[in-house]
């Protein structure tokens, strides 16, 4: 997702050269429409399924705006969660969705690929056709996304070709994936009644370095041919880090059907999120498209919808803050200024970086500061002004149509503090006149007047006297002739939320800020009537209808002939949806919470929804063969209003009783989790780290024997290394260099007596740490045991670095006085490394504690004659502690309860770490001494909510005086009145015995 650090001068002076280029629009367009329809032509419509032209694409045969969200199933492993997310975000008005893969997570071993389980994507696809939503498939091979290795398998470090380049061993390794989950895809296809419509091959390929050739033609095609072969016949777009014309429609050999790049324009600094980068809005964008690709819509696979936090770094709710509702407003209407058609969020779902899935640059909840949390609940101000402005784009279709033109701060208002860009209606009359500060991170409020140019020709608006306002970071799109189902708006100063044509007449619903002064124009010689609330100042002038008024909280109706003017404030117009019906119409409901859906069925009308609190409801625009409601498949007394028409109830709710119990209160059962630091162990049966060659090509060999991790399938989780040597009585040190990435960390022991830890740093990935032996005894036998949390690779970016072969591990050591050789070592990670034991729960999901090995961590393990002891006691000492505790939940059907487990902050900065398992999955990575992240969500499905459930907590104690938990508990948020049903638990084997466990 985010652009190399190494490469953003270049990417800023690319910027800096293309803000120079003219805005217009191109005299002509050449359309290659043979090309693109070629491989859709096995489907025997009278249409293609997905075409294009230079405004939009058209999805069966209608031109559609691509409003799209970002979501990873594999960052939510509850598959049947699932639909409640696509019902989420079609209730937004969005009608897309963009996904990547990770292929970590389903070639862990190469040659043996798996997607079964909770990493299938047929339920996801279902989900996807069950909630009316397309999908953009994003399967890399390399994805970045924040994840471990940008979901590059670990076992790529052994390869001697370079990563995302031409090397036939690469290209080979990719085989297997590409052809496996391009098949998966390709029968999700829109051409086969599936909702995928695009594709994205590789991601991100925009910046390289030698020895490797960049850009290479013949790689990306090779890369395309691969997608193709695998029977992916939808259009192919891709994903510039910025706009750099890379592999553009019209560059020959590896170019895409859709160019499309990224733009995160406030970056991801949280600490404070009232700053916005004084360059971060670009004002080139469509000059700068014209230029690359004027054949194809203007395409952002990626757009700043969030952001994250690193190790050490902020809480996800500052990250929330920093791209919030206003950045929504500024940013995205930005984008609309110039007009994009193809635009996905990143994230509009962050969710969990369970079970080590996550890249080290980041800790174990993605939650991205989204517009639906990690919890997935709705409750961020930003999710309501995303369906604001979703669903006004979803009820203007002439937008698509309309070309963008010059800003100026001098031609459309009479402020030069604001910059306007008008968007002229070119096939329709429609225009958007869209407006903002010029220093687009002002926070003054800038009074102004706007000129625009309307079918009754010239306007200075407000008409009717007095100024409109711009409330410091804040963006309007001002309507010119817009078309209200046959009724033209010749122009409002407030923004249309959407609007109807139903049976009783047109609804049209136009919303501002907070006391702000707006004014609206319908083509009418109709009366105006107040059918409700008051306030409004009417008008008519030359045969059309002027209404002006300042925003309140109280509604008012205007009615002139059958168009019926709702007029609200911001803050109100957030409690209205507009849930789709299955003949393409829709109803506008005034609901509160959450409405997901709407359907007849013979004279009812059939709403699903959510509700936090007591909630009034009002349906306007009921059916007309409709005479009865249900909520949730329950029936609701309805009145109807003598003014309006619209139905009027009662959702009741009250809160029930959850007893969330004490973890403290748990039977917690410990044993010891490292024994390998006592001199009885015996590791006889452990690797051995013999291997005196390796091929990672990223770093030689500077030990006699490669302790590189990855040379023995070891790639994520907790390492453990041994190393035996006889004393000669002459050592006094040994200084080891290890490499773990950010905020890992270190313990090590000799024959049982404690070295010392390294606890970590939120931005050291490495580090050497000399250690002092004391006095050993001539012709003893000595064992080093070290610990090691390895917290993955690094992701592999810029093509020609291979950084995603960076090794892990002990990567050089120096024993004073004695050689390098004197040692012989032993390693070992998760039990079996590349032939991991769990195939259900996947090859991230474990490390190389001797818990884990054994299987531990899952449910109902053998706990005989453990001592009773639980994590807020601890352990004196340095080591490692487990602990397991089962817990019965009984939480009531029909509610949706977020539970996260929260760690309590020691008052110290008290060095340790722990890990989470919830019934064997991985849920949390708490650092005490790092941070920031104290509560750790897990979903319903991994948990239990009507039964019992397994806990287990590993305790890393990286002082002498040991550790302990300041607090554990369960925490509940607001319980919710749900539509959700049959959420189905996940795949969870419990324990049993392992073959070969050492």
């Amino acid at each position: 997702m985010k652009i190399a650090t190494l490469l953003t001068a270049a990417c800023v002076a690319f910027q800096g050269t293309a803000a120079a280029a003219v805005s217009g629009k191109p005299s002509a367009f050449i359309r290659d429409s043979d090309k693109r329809d070629l491989l859709q032509d096995v489907v025997s419509l009278p249409f293609k399924p997905v075409t294009w032209d230079e405004h939009s694409l058209f999805i069966h045969g209608k031109r559609a705006m691509i409003f799209s969200g970002e979501v990873h199933p594999w960052r939510l492993p509850v598959p049947s969660l699932w639909l409640d997310l696509f019902e989420k975000i079609k209730a937004l008005g969005y009608n897309t969705v963009s996904f990547y893969v990770d292929w970590n997570l389903l070639e862990g071993k190469q040659g043996e690929f798996r997607a079964d389980g909770v990493f299938a994507y047929e339920p996801f696809f279902e989900a996807a056709t069950k909630a009316g939503i397309w999908l953009i498939a994003r399967p890399g091979p390399y994805i970045n996304a924040e994840v471990a290795a940008g979901g590059l398998p670990g076992w790529l470090q052994r390869l001697k070709g370079m990563i995302r380049t031409n090397a036939d061993d690469y290209m080979e390794a990719t085989e297997l994936y590409v052809a496996s989950i391009g098949a998966i895809i390709a029968k999700a296809q829109i051409t086969n009644g599936g909702p995928v419509i695009l594709y994205q091959p590789e991601n991100e390929y925009s910046g390289g370095i030698p020895p490797a050739t960049f850009p290479d033609a013949p790689y990306f095609q090779r890369v395309i041919d691969q997608v193709r072969k695998a029977g992916i016949v939808v259009p192919l777009i891709n994903n510039d880090a910025w706009s750099g014309g890379h592999n553009a429609p019209g560059t020959g050999l590896g170019e895409v059907d859709i160019y499309g790049h990224d733009n995160y324009p406030i970056g991801f600094d949280c600490s404070d999120p009232t700053v916005w980068p004084a360059d971060g809005l670009r004002t080139d964008q469509y000059s700068t498209r014209v230029e690359i690709s004027p054949n194809t819509p203007y395409a952002i696979p990626e757009f700043q919808g969030g952001a994250f936090s690193p190790w050490g770094g902020w809480p996800v709710d500052k990250c929330a803050e920093l791209v919030n509702q206003e950045a929504e407003r500024v940013l995205y209407k930005n984008n609309y200024a110039a007009g994009i058609s193809i635009m996905n969020l990143y994230m509009t779902y962050g969710g969990l970086n369970w079970g080590n899935l996550g890249h080290y640059g980041g800790f174990s909840t993605y939650d991205y500061g989204a517009a639906i949390k990690a919890d997935r609940t709705i409750t961020r101000e930003k999710y309501s002004e995303a369906k604001l402005q979703a669903q006004f784009l979803k009820a203007s279709p002439d937008y698509l149509t309309a070309v963008p033109t010059n800003l100026s701060t001098t031609l459309y208002t009479d402020n030069a503090n604001l910059a306007v860009t008008p968007v002229i209606g070119s096939e329709a009359p429609s225009s958007f006149y869209i407006v903002r500060h010029n220093i687009y991170n002002s926070t003054e409020t800038t009074t102004y007047s706007l000129n625009i140019v309307t079918s009754a020709g010239k306007l200075t608006v407000p008409r009717l006297g007095g100024k409109l306002t711009l409330n410091g970071r804040d963006s309007k799109v001002h309507v010119t002739d817009y078309n209200v189902g046959g009724t033209t708006l010749l122009y409002s100063t407030a923004e249309v939320f959407t609007w109807k044509k139903f049976d009783s007449g047109r609804v049209l619903i136009l919303y501002g800020g907070p006391e702000e002064l707006h004014e609206a124009s319908i083509v009418s010689t109709a009366k105006p009537t107040i059918v409700e609330g008051k306030g409004v100042t009417t008008k008519s002038i030359d045969g059309n209808v002027v209404l002006q008024w300042t925003t309140s909280a109280s509604r008012r109706i205007i009615k002139i002939g059958d168009l019926s003017v709702y007029i609200l404030d911001r803050n109100s117009a957030y409690n209205y949806w507009v849930p789709d019906l299955a003949d393409g119409s829709a109803v506008i409901v005034k609901a509160g919470y959450l409405v997901r859906t709407a359907a007849t069925k013979g004279n009812t009308l059939q709403l699903t929804g959510d509700f936090n609190a007591t909630t009034p409801f009002e349906v306007i625009g009921a059916p007309k063969s409709a005479k009865k409601l249900t909520i949730n498949g329950q029936p609701v007394a309805i009145e109807t209003s003598k003014s309006t028409g619209s139905w009027h109830g009662l959702v009741k709710y009250q809160r029930p009783y959850i007893n969330i119990p004490d973890l403290e209160r748990l039977q917690w059962k410990s044993t010891d989790a490292l024994p390998e630091i006592q001199t009885s162990y015996d590791d006889s049966a452990w690797p051995s780290a013999d291997k005196k060659t390796s091929t990672n090509t990223y770093r030689n060999l500077t030990t006699p024997t490669s302790l590189y991790s990855s040379d023995y399938g070891f790639h994520y989780g907790y390492l453990i290394y041994r190393g035996h040597f006889v004393a000669t009585g002459q050592e006094t040190t040994i200084t080891i260099y290890t490499q773990g990435r950010n905020a890992y960390g270190t313990s090590a022991w000799l024959n049982g007596v404690d070295l010392g830890s390294n606890a970590g740093n939120a931005t050291i990935g490495d580090t050497n740490s000399t250690y002092t032996l004391g006095k050993l005894s001539k012709g003893k036998k000595y064992v080093l045991t070290m610990l090691m949390d390895n917290m993955g690779y690094d992701g592999n970016w810029v093509i020609g670095s291979d950084s995603m072969k960076n090794p892990n591990g002990i990567l050089h050591y120096e024993f004073a006085g004695r050689k390098q050789s004197d040692i012989t070592w032993k390693l070992t990670g998760n039990l079996g490394g590349e032939d991991y034991v769990d195939k259900t729960r996947g090859p991230l999901n474990e490390g190389g504690l001797f818990p884990e090995r054994q299987g531990w961590h899952q449910e109902k393990p053998p706990t005989n004659g453990w001592k009773a002891s639980k994590p807020t006691t601890g352990i004196s000492k340095a080591g490692v502690t487990f602990y397991t505790a089962e817990l019965d939940l009984h939480i009531p059907k029909g509610w949706d309860v977020p539970l996260s487990f929260t760690f309590k902050k020691t008052k110290s900065n008290e060095k340790f770490r722990a890990q989470l398992y919830v019934n064997g999955y991985q849920f949390g990575k708490y650092i005490n001494n790092i941070g920031p992240q104290v509560d750790f969500s897990v979903p319903q499905g991994i948990l239990n909510y009507q039964g019992s459930n397994t806990v287990a907590l590993t305790l890393w104690a990286q002082q002498p005086s040991g550790a302990k938990l300041e607090g554990l508990s369960l925490t509940a948020g607001t319980a919710v009145l749900t539509a959700l049903e049959n959420i189905e638990l996940v795949p969870m084997p419990k324990y049993a015995k392992r073959a070969g466990a050492y």
